[in-house]
């Protein structure tokens, strides 16, 4: 009888674990998150929040936000994902970690269509997808890098509800994600209330700032003081414009 290798063998523990209830911010809080596009809460964010631009809605031009259920693959599989549909409340984002797998795709129509069923807002996904003019059918927001025909297989391990790295930005159970037409932002959900207020104070005064430029009514005076400010040497040249020694 043969002995199979003990290093093969799958252990549940860390990448092999579900934790099936996770703490989420208050809906009318991740609600009002939806107010406002992608580059404003990035900006608020120092701009290091925001996953890889290879990432991007395949499915249509829909924005989402919902907190996240997250989801770590073995590469190749999407055992886990399914178990999340299961797992992932109503108006949740499902944030897929695919170990890096660029080969296969970890969802299609059917697991479009069955989270679709249980209200789950969308998937972000740093990897795959296929059945692509099914799953626009489908219609749910779905933020992906590319598509394939190749499918996954669905044995395990995996993990959901632990901290994953999608897009280049770690992800943690119930952070708030934020996806539109230009990209995908995380708020991570201890600073969530604080972001939000700052992100209704900066609205107001980029509406004024928006309001003069369509108007005219700017000044670039700035850029000079900031170039002066770095040592850069400024002089005055015969047309009136600012020039290098």
């Amino acid at each position: 009888m043969a002995v199979k290798p003990q290093s093969s063998e799958v252990h549940v523990g860390p990448g092999f674990r579900i934790r099936n209830e996770i703490v989420r911010p208050p809906k009318d809080l991740v609600e009002q998150f939806g107010l406002f596009e992608t580059p404003d809460i990035s900006d608020l964010l120092n701009r290091l929040y925001a996953m890889s631009s290879d990432i991007h809605n395949l499915i249509n031009n829909a924005s989402i936000v919902g907190p996240a259920c997250t989801v770590k693959l073995y590469p190749g599989d999407n055992l886990m994902i399914h178990k999340a549909l299961e797992v992932a409340h109503e108006g949740d984002i499902v944030v897929v970690d695919t170990s890096h797998n660029n080969t296969t795709a970890v969802i299609g129509d059917l697991v479009a269509q069955k989270a679709k069923h249980k209200k789950i807002a969308g998937f972000v996904i740093d990897g795959l997808i296929r059945d692509l003019p099914a799953m626009q059918d489908v219609g749910l927001p779905v933020f992906a890098r590319a598509v394939t025909p190749v499918g996954p297989l669905h044995r395990g391990p995996g993990e959901i509800n632990y901290a994953v790295s999608c897009g280049g930005i770690v992800v943690h159970p119930g952070d708030i994600v934020l996806g539109d037409i230009t990209g995908v932002v995380v708020i991570q959900q201890e600073y969530a209330e604080d972001v939000l207020q700052r992100a209704y104070t900066q609205r107001d005064r980029l509406r004024k700032y928006v309001d003069d430029v369509k108007r005219g009514h700017f000044s670039l005076d700035w850029v000079n003081e900031t170039l002066e400010a770095s040592g850069y040497p400024l002089a005055k040249t015969p047309g009136g414009t600012a020039g290098g020694a």
